[in-house]
């Protein structure tokens, strides 16, 4: 007995699904080609910059170490922005305005005075933090997508979400100012992405 001859839609079945897999890989390709960021040239990114380091050598383990993905750390600038962030937290966790200012732009530091500063600060706690991406923002300014938890009173929390735990992802951007990275004043608008912990 022989089985039956298969049907002409089993015939062209494979070799239909096998087109449609072998377009869609290639469209992928090609996606990720067009939109892939193209690697910056030296010349535009090599701009001599320093980062402040803590002002003392305990100050980091208030915050622990700023961590980096593999992403991030193939960035020309990844080491002072780590730096910058390093020293950005440890001021926070210590309370030190001074120290603060030494890593905001002139900008960010007319916008919220000592007292203001304070008082949003004084029972926070951040940590974790990890530089996801560093991205070319205009001129020779950068965008630090960073995450971060923050602990607080619950009073101290931001309006908008009083809790006394938030996970933070934001960019952060940063500037070139008297020839050393400053972290700007945050895009004004919807407050960044967050999660009660």
């Amino acid at each position: 007995m022989t089985s039956p001859a298969p049907s002409s839609r089993q015939r062209w079945l494979v070799p239909v699904v096998a087109v449609v897999l072998s377009v869609t890989v290639g469209g992928g390709l090609l996606a990720r080609e067009i939109y892939r960021r193209p690697d910056q040239p030296a010349d535009e990114t090599a701009v001599s910059t320093s980062a402040p380091s803590s002002a003392s050598s305990g100050a980091s383990a208030a915050t622990g170490a700023i961590r980096m993905t593999d992403d991030a750390k193939a960035h020309p600038q990844a080491e002072p922005v780590r730096r910058l962030l390093q020293a950005y937290f440890d001021a926070i966790n210590t309370k030190q305005y001074g120290q603060w200012t030494a890593v905001v732009s002139s900008q960010r530091i007319a916008e919220q005075s000592q007292t203001t500063w304070r008082n949003g600060v004084r029972t926070t706690k951040d940590t974790d933090a990890l530089v996801y991406r560093i991205e070319r923002g205009s001129g020779t300014s950068l965008r630090v997508l960073v995450g971060f938890t923050s602990f607080q009173n619950r009073e101290d929390a931001p309006l908008f979400f009083p809790e006394p735990c938030i996970k933070w992802r934001l960019v952060l951007p940063v500037i070139v100012e008297k020839s050393e990275l400053k972290i700007d004043s945050v895009d004004k608008g919807p407050p960044p992405e967050h999660d009660k912990c």
